[in-house]
């Protein structure tokens, strides 16, 4: 089963050139397993930079927004390895991501 981590690659701060790309670019190097990222133009959450989305065939999705580019790569990785090591996508534990567990926006249930 593939699992997929969406960044918008548009969002941006007031005043702040977009920053999904470097994002997303952290996100790789670090090479998570089972985890594929991919770059999305908007996720509609443009008043809460940075948006990003989980995803997987089965699996329940998430909407994130307001990460920190800078302070929350860490914390999204963990989170990236707790989604893909369900089964359903239900996060039964999300303090292992840390502060990214409060950007979360919304939950789409699996088909």
């Amino acid at each position: 089963m593939s699992n997929f981590i969406y960044v918008c690659n548009t969002c941006c701060a007031d005043d702040s050139p977009p920053s999904g790309v470097d994002f997303a670019a952290h996100l790789n190097n670090a090479c998570v397993p089972n985890v594929e990222v991919r770059l999305v133009s908007c996720l509609n959450m443009c008043d809460q930079p940075l948006a990003m989305a989980l995803r997987a065939t089965g699996k329940v999705a998430y909407l994130f927004a307001g990460v920190h580019p800078e302070k929350d790569v860490e914390d999204t990785l963990a989170l990236m390895k707790l989604y893909r090591d369900t089964t359903d996508g239900i996060i039964e534990d999300a303090r292992p991501a840390g502060r990214v567990r409060f950007c979360l926006k919304g939950r789409i249930p699996a088909l």
